[in-house]
């Protein structure tokens, strides 16, 4: 279990992803945009938005159960993607960079952009927008509901 839980809104993921599109659209022009999937398809529809890239591909990666982490597996190769050159891959979060490892052994010429990263996974990453700690479990607005929490004073009852 994380030590450290951070919430992160719609609105937040919003302009955080958008920030993330400033920054490389400085960088294209690009072909197109290979979304990890699935926290990068939501952070990549924002930035192939921003920078009106209407070419976009997936690669499917299963690495985590919950919290659990695992060995990636690419269960669906970004075909139309060949080895990268002037493409982005985006994903919500780079952690222990170990999915970012197994794309980039299929997609080496490719740009990585995330738009979180921990400190373990920084250096597999081109572009990212904010850094979390590695004890941190981010809490992405897709994985989350609004509820009625209880105010302190009552918890201690």
């Amino acid at each position: 279990m994380a030590q450290h839980y951070y919430t992160v809104t719609w609105d937040q993921l919003h302009r955080d992803a958008k920030a993330l599109a400033w920054r490389l659209h400085a960088l294209g022009p690009w072909v197109g945009i290979v979304a990890i999937t699935r926290g990068g398809l939501i952070p990549a529809a924002i930035i192939a938005r921003e920078l009106e890239c209407r070419l976009i591909e997936s690669v499917s990666v299963v690495t985590y159960d919950e919290e659990q982490r695992g060995q990636p597996v690419i269960t669906k190769a970004p075909a139309a993607a060949g080895a990268g050159q002037g493409w982005l891959i985006i994903d919500d979060l780079v952690d222990t960079g170990s999915t970012a490892k197994a794309v980039r052994t299929i997609l080496p010429a490719a740009h990585l952009a995330t738009v979180y990263a921990k400190p373990a996974g920084k250096p597999v990453v081109d572009t990212f927008i904010t850094e979390v700690s590695q004890d941190t479990w981010i809490l992405f607005p897709w994985d989350t509901e609004p509820q009625f929490v209880a105010p302190l004073a009552r918890k201690s009852e």
